[in-house]
């Protein structure tokens, strides 16, 4: 079943997959998040904070998307909600203006491996670090 919330500004947001569990564990620097669907993911704070959906990490287009170095030990110091779709994070670094719909934290915990690979190799392409 696919939920459709329309907003004043008239933007859709398609989701698919509800959380039933959104959880920050700051010993580990990760949101645990479950959904409907049974299934269950680990975000690290870190790949929350280099995918972060704000203009600031994405641009307005995919070839100004943002490498973001020296974030290895961010962590996350408020979640609110947004909404029935979405939360917006707080990070340690200050940053908080990426709202993270439902769609895109599944999307981002499915493509885990691959999006992090690909953000480890262009930091080493670029002889870039994680480290703070």
């Amino acid at each position: 079943m696919t939920r459709t919330i329309q907003e004043d500004n008239s933007q859709e947001f398609k989701t698919e997959h509800w959380p039933t569990d959104l959880t920050y564990k700051s010993e580990e620097r990760a949101l645990h998040i479950s959904f409907d669907n049974g299934k269950s993911f680990a975000l690290p704070a870190e790949y929350l904070r280099i995918e972060s959906p704000s203009a600031e990490v994405q641009g307005h287009h995919p070839s100004q998307k943002q490498i973001l170095t020296g974030r290895r030990m961010v962590g996350i110091i408020a979640i609110e909600p947004v909404g029935n779709y979405a939360v917006k994070l707080t990070f340690d670094d200050l940053h908080d203006t990426g709202i993270f719909s439902w769609q895109y934290l599944y999307k981002l915990a499915l493509e885990q491996d691959t999006i992090w690979q690909k953000y480890l190799d262009e930091l080493d392409a670029r002889g870039l670090s994680r480290e703070p």
